[in-house]
Order: structure tokens, then C-alpha cells, then sequence
């Protein structure tokens, strides 16, 4: 394991070097995606991926407080708590999680942590969706646009389009998400 904290920790260092130098070249927010990190228990989670996540997160904050920041996990579902202790603005969520659900643990965490406010989520449509019928795509987004309230949420799918996805399924969720009103 020393040989191995020693590599996370070098790309960890370069990392954050390089979303500094994203900032510096207009980047207006950063986005962290450790897809494989939803394969590690929560203990190596914690052990390998979180301490690593923060130190790339402090280094943006610390020299760019207001940009934001947003990590995505594939199959992050046990580990919601653990992303939003790591001082993130956004969790996004995969759709796997129930938006609602979601949305509650991460304010816990970070309220049980002391940071301010609830945080956000992004997230998190089931990408198979897309494939069925403009009916079901309308109801499954709007469902989780109402679970995740007015404020707080950039709508997006629950990880990456289907490269066989039809464009005018997914040209339909984009017009939903913006023709719908929190009443």
C-alpha cells in the first residue's frame, strides 16, 4: 500500500495542478469523475479514492474558492456521505439513487460536517430511458426534477449517453428539462 499511496498521491498532485491550470484558462467549474471509485467498499473509499479526491478539491479551493466543483461516482450509492464530506459543491448522483434520497443524505453529511448549506446534486436520469418513448422519458425526468426541487440541481443523466441512444429521444429529455416549471 506505501508504494501505492505514494502514486495516488503524485496524481492527486498532478491533478490538482491541472485543474488549476483549467481555472487559469477559463474553466468555470471542475468535475471530478472517478467512475471505478463505485467499485471500492466504503473502507477503501475512504482509504484509497476520498483522501486523494480532497486533496485535489483543497487545491482548487484554496486558490479559487468560488469555482465550483463536482464529483461523479459511478455506483455511488454507499458512498453518497463519504463524496459529500469531501468538501465538493455538487454530487452527482448515478440512477441508481432516488433523487429525493439523495439529496437528504448529502445535506446530513455535510451538516453533521458543519460546511454551509445543503450542497448540490446533479443527476441523475437512467440513461436507458432515453430509449423508450417520449411519454416514459417525460415522466421519469420530471419526476426527478420534482424530487430534486427548484434550486441546487443541474439535471443531467445518471452517467454518460448510449452511443446508440436515438438523438431525438435525447433531443427530447434536453426540451422537457427546459420546458419544465417547479409550480
Amino acid at each position: 500500500p506505501d508504494l501505492l499511496h505514494a502514486i495516488l498521491q503524485k496524481l492527486a498532485d498532478s491533478i490538482g495542478d491541472y485543474a488549476l491550470f483549467q481555472i487559469e484558462n477559463g474553466a468555470q467549474l471542475i468535475q471530478i469523475f472517478d467512475s471505478w471509485a463505485g467499485h471500492l467498499s466504503p473502507r477503501d473509499y475512504e482509504t484509497f479514492a476520498s483522501p486523494y479526491q480532497k486533496m485535489i478539491l483543497d487545491k482548487i479551493k484554496e486558490k479559487y474558492p468560488d469555482v465550483p466543483t463536482v464529483i461523479y461516482i459511478k455506483h455511488s450509492g454507499a458512498l453518497i456521505e463519504r463524496m459529500a464530506a469531501t468538501g465538493v459543491d455538487v454530487v452527482s448522483l448515478d440512477w441508481t439513487v432516488d433523487m429525493a434520497e439523495g439529496r437528504k443524505r448529502i445535506a446530513d453529511s455535510r451538516a453533521a460536517l458543519g460546511y454551509d448549506g445543503p450542497g448540490g446534486v446533479q443527476g441523475n436520469l437512467d440513461p436507458g430511458i432515453l430509449y423508450a418513448n417520449h411519454d416514459a422519458i417525460q415522466e421519469r425526468t420530471e419526476e426527478i426534477l420534482r424530487k430534486a426541487g427548484p434550486t441546487g440541481h443541474v439535471m443531467n443523466l445518471g452517467h454518460g449517453i448510449e452511443a446508440t441512444t436515438p438523438e431525438e429521444n435525447a433531443a427530447f429529455f434536453i426540451e422537457t428539462v427546459r420546458n419544465f416549471r417547479h409550480s
